[in-house]
């Protein structure tokens, strides 16, 4: 009787073939892991830098708004910077508004402030207008309405444009009729010292016509 050739079991993997296999495994899910968590710290990255940008472009575009709607007026001056603290008199809904924009050293001592931002009550009358500017002049810091608006600043500086020329701003200008006569135009020059921000950043404001 004859028989035909014997099949053969099917064959299954050695044990060296898979430990191989799951070697290549983990060295692709390493890799594929490296890449994703990669991306994932580039996109975290870029969304804190567009948050800061935001912030800082927010910020500014109040420091101009504040600027633009300077007020002249008899009673207070409208616009004075003593190095540390800028003190404007603005048009406000209700009346006159006394703001004040100042920069605040951190308590740990590292030489790096925040820029701070407060706004008093509108004022209908001439005495409130110099209360209220009489009480700017005793600022400590963290007095009730006292706004945190950028951090990591070591210095700025404020420049008024008069006469066709910058000067510092804490220089005397000039007083007609009892009245200060605003500048043409306001530059700050803010220097960051921070690990997110640094450098120093400008910004001119015109004011005149």
């Amino acid at each position: 009787m004859t028989t035909g050739p014997r099949s053969r079991p099917p064959r299954g993997f050695t044990l060296v073939e898979v430990m191989v296999a799951l070697m290549i495994m983990a060295v692709l899910a390493v890799l594929a892991w490296q890449g994703v968590d990669g991306i994932v710290r580039t996109r975290a990255a870029s969304q804190a830098r567009l948050e800061q940008t935001l912030r800082l472009n927010t910020v500014l575009g109040q420091f101009e708004q504040d600027m633009l709607a300077l007020q002249e007026t008899t009673s207070v001056p409208g616009l004075t910077f003593d190095g540390a603290t800028l003190r404007i008199t603005r048009r406000a809904e209700n009346g006159l508004q006394v703001v004040t924009w100042s920069l605040r050293p951190d308590a740990d001592g590292t030489g790096v402030g925040n820029w701070m931002r407060w706004a008093g009550t509108p004022a209908r009358t001439a005495n409130e207008l110099q209360e209220t500017w009489l009480l700017t002049q005793q600022f400590q810091g963290n007095e009730p309405g006292q706004l945190r608006t950028l951090g990591g600043i070591t210095q700025w500086q404020v420049y008024c444009y008069r006469g066709n020329s910058w000067s510092n701003c804490q220089s005397t200008g000039n007083i007609v009729a009892n009245k200060q006569v605003l500048p043409a135009g306001v530059r700050i020059m803010l220097e960051f010292g921070s690990a997110d921000l640094n450098g120093t950043l400008t910004r001119d404001i015109a004011l005149g016509p």
